[in-house]
């Protein structure tokens, strides 16, 4: 059966860097994924896109034929695929022929496609239906909302309605960690924010936040969503930075989990390289994730340096050695020639 990832997230998020780098990364441990285009307003795609939505139908052209802005024209684009998706979903099943095949899906960043309006859901539930394709949601978010509390809590609110709407499994992340220290100092350690734990301690920097009268009032909604997203306590996140082989591992490693993928093709569909690793446990290795973004940052970032710069010189050096061997190979077959022939080459 074949596997995929739907990437949504508010814009800026990084979905589209995300895509690259899972092209980038599945290429890497022999894991052959193609990306599927689901924004009409992407016109500038960083990564080689297998099905693009804009091929049936463009945001600027309905914008022009319907009178409508920028996002009343991706909702009605949307809305016009849900509507004569037949097409798509034979594009989309010419991708997932074999039964391994591995599906990502980059969607727009407009937050009402996700949270309130049902084309999205219907489509993909219909590619779930028809080619019986295993999906999880992948929700990135910009890891600068944590820097301010009422911003927090309000992603938090966010990621909840995706998930209530998505109604596939779902992995909330947070996106550029590798930037977050340059944002400034935390008051709470960055698995506080991860693992959305008691959040009345957010309180006092709440108040603060808002010092005005109207400030006041907000914060005591941004106090009572904080109750109620605690109350749940279904919403956590992963973190991730695209540049870092262990953050790209260890995200990859939870959706493979969620939807299906690590019980159901990893060793039977030629994954042999991802299949060693997660034997070996490197892909499932923990490390604290304070540590590595935060307290230490920069030491991590010093060895990840050396590690990339060594496996490049170790490229290299095979290339040389290949280049060597070929050599090698020419004269030999050129010396017997010769022989044959009964001639000298002068080189």
């Amino acid at each position: 059966m074949p596997f995929g990832q739907v990437v949504i997230g508010p814009p800026g998020s990084g979905k589209s860097t995300y895509c690259n780098g899972c092209v980038q990364f599945f290429n890497a441990i022999g894991r052959h994924a193609q990306i599927v285009n689901m924004d009409p307003a992407n016109d500038l795609l960083p990564y080689p896109c297998a099905v693009d939505i804009r091929d049936f139908i463009t945001l600027e052209e309905i914008m022009m034929e319907q009178n409508l802005g920028p996002n009343g024209g991706l909702m009605f684009a949307l809305e016009s695929l849900d509507k004569s998706i037949d097409l798509f979903i034979l594009q989309v099943k010419s991708l997932a022929q074999d039964e391994h095949a591995y599906v990502v899906f980059d969607c727009p960043g407009q937050v009402e496609l996700f949270t309130h309006h049902s084309s999205l859901f219907r489509i993909f539930k219909r590619l779930e239906k028809e080619l019986d394709m295993r999906l999880c949601v992948v929700n990135l978010i910009d890891s600068i909302y944590i820097t301010s509390p009422s911003q927090y809590v309000s992603i938090l609110l966010l990621a909840l309605r995706s998930m209530l709407m998505m109604d596939l499994p779902h992995i909330n992340v947070f996106s550029k960690i590798d930037k977050l220290k340059s944002y400034g100092e935390l008051p709470f350690r960055l698995d506080y924010y991860t693992e959305v734990q008691e959040l009345d301690y957010l309180k006092p920097f709440v108040e603060k936040e808002g010092s005005s009268v109207l400030g006041k009032k907000y914060s005591k909604l941004t106090e009572t969503i904080g109750e109620l997203v605690s109350e749940f306590n279904l919403v956590s996140f992963e973190v991730l930075s695209v540049d870092d082989k262990q953050s790209m591992i260890s995200l990859q490693s939870v959706i493979d989990k969620a939807n299906g993928y690590i019980f159901g093709a990893s060793e039977i569909g030629g994954d042999t390289v991802w299949a060693e690793a997660s034997r070996q446990g490197t892909a499932m290795e923990n490390y604290d994730i304070q540590e590595r973004w935060i307290d230490n940052k920069e030491m991590y970032d010093k060895e990840e340096q050396e590690k990339r710069d060594l496996l490049l010189k170790e490229q290299e050096l095979q290339e040389k050695e290949v280049d060597v061997d070929q050599d090698d190979e020419w004269e030999a077959a050129l010396k017997e020639w010769e022989e044959k022939q009964g001639v000298d080459y002068v080189k």
